[in-house]
């Protein structure tokens, strides 16, 4: 974007995410349309028709195997029947869709690329918006996004769901309380094994593995997400890792990313895989892939701490976002599940973490753990998508709002720049134009969402 224009609409606009009715409950039921009805969709639509509180008005996708399957779960929750959009698979199909109106919201889930140019339509549109992550895939978007956002004033949230896991939300509990004294350095990641993900048969009723097709012979994740192995080498998909790390150390409310580099290994897994499972000589065994298998990424923080990410979805291992938190009192990892707090635990000694979990369990856990079960993701979608809907619904501030989606989402393109100029350590842009100076953290301090 012009940055002159940014600088003049942050000025022009400045405390906008502060909306006039405040924290008021102003509405009891609101319409939701999903742009998006996919395998993440799916889940999402779940949790909105569990709520009497939310009305599904719209859907919109250009794949009629998935928009039927959507109203399966809409039939089967005993609602009303939505409008839908895209049967006649017009990739613009969801402007139809925000241009009928009478929405109160809409969640966007779709593949990446088309996030920002969505999210940018809605809020046009005056339509507040809940968007899957990642914000944008260039840092042009991001700035566009954001620009969009500040001029219309309407809402945005970035759906992150990990920000909402029970342990993570713990762990929040306790930095605010000081157990880990001042906080020094922090990790996270998106470490998950996501070659089954990447590649399948092409068969709609088994979008995991079973194959190595990919692309317009691949099928869910396959047909879009892979082709971002292939084209682009950084951290992918950053928000899992840092949108709790940052809500620690409270970026853009009193705190700010400074510098940022990325480190690339070569790119072995994805190769790998495909002649194991296919043979040496399927057409996906020629595809050069560019996207590092294990990807580092180093931020430095305006208060003095240094975060580190690691993105790693092309090798075989289990499951884990690789969280650690560290302070001059001790450190927390979720990789053991354990805690080292000094004067507590016993010198050189893990404790277990569960008893410190009990202790400081969120409220909002605590209120709703019960809503949550059954919930994708260990419950955290219940979560995400109810701090959308109260937000909503009192006209509030959104807890991960646009300043935080930017900014996480933004590290992608950064750390392409750092690997492609050679592991360049680069200046973070600050989204905030200063703000973060006097802007106070919102996160999550009561059970209301």
């Amino acid at each position: 974007m012009n940055r002159r224009d940014f600088l003049a609409a942050g000025a022009a606009l400045a405390g906008s995410m502060m909306l006039p009715s405040a924290f008021g409950a102003t509405r009891q039921k609101v319409r939701i349309g999903m742009i998006g009805t996919g395998m993440r969709g799916q889940v999402l639509l779940q949790e909105l028709l569990r709520r009497d509180d939310v009305e599904v008005a719209a859907l919109c996708d250009i794949e009629p195997i998935m928009l039927g399957r959507a109203l399966q779960q809409v039939e089967k929750a005993g609602k009303a029947k939505p409008k839908t959009y895209g049967e006649d698979r017009d990739p613009q199909a969801y402007k139809r869709m925000l241009d009928a109106g009478g929405l109160d919201g809409v969640i966007i889930a779709t593949p990446w690329e088309w996030h920002a140019p969505m999210a940018i339509a809605a809020m046009q549109a005056k339509i507040p918006v809940g968007c899957e992550v990642v914000a944008g895939i260039t840092l042009q978007d991001h700035w566009d996004v954001l620009n969009t956002q500040l001029k219309t004033r309407t809402p945005y949230m970035l759906l992150e769901n990990v920000c909402f896991r029970r342990d993570v939300m713990a762990v929040l509990q306790m930095v605010r309380a000081g157990v880990f004294g001042e906080l020094v350095h922090l990790q996270g990641g998106y470490q998950h094994d996501l070659r089954a993900v990447k590649f399948n048969s092409g068969n709609p009723d088994k979008p995991y593995g079973g194959g190595v097709e990919y692309g317009a012979k691949g099928w869910s994740e396959a047909r879009w997400r892979t082709e971002h192995s292939v084209r682009r080498d950084g951290e992918l998909y950053p928000s899992h890792g840092i949108g709790p790390c940052a809500m620690y150390t409270n970026i853009n409310r009193g705190n700010r990313f400074t510098r940022i580099n990325s480190f690339a290994t070569k790119a072995r897994g994805l190769h790998d895989y495909i002649v194991k499972q296919g043979g040496a000589s399927h057409p996906s065994a020629k595809t050069e892939f560019k996207l590092g298998d294990v990807v580092t990424t180093t931020l430095a923080c305006e208060n003095g701490e240094t975060i580190i990410l690691q993105h790693d979805t092309s090798l075989p291992r289990p499951y884990s976002l690789g969280f650690r938190v560290q302070g001059t009192n001790g450190l927390w990892m979720d990789v053991n599940h354990s805690i080292h707090i000094e004067g507590k635990s016993k010198p050189h000694t893990w404790d277990d973490f569960q008893a410190w979990q009990d202790k400081y369990d969120h409220p909002l856990w605590r209120k709703y753990a019960k809503n949550a079960e059954g919930a994708g993701h260990g419950g955290m979608d219940f979560f995400v998508i109810h701090a959308f809907v109260e937000a909503l619904k009192a006209e509030a501030p959104m807890p991960i709002d646009i300043y935080d989606a930017v900014t996480w989402s933004a590290i992608t393109p950064l750390s392409e720049q750092s690997i492609a100029q050679n592991f360049q350590t680069l200046d973070f842009p600050d989204f905030t134009n200063g703000q973060w100076k006097s802007r106070k953290p919102i996160f999550a301090f009561d059970d209301k969402y």
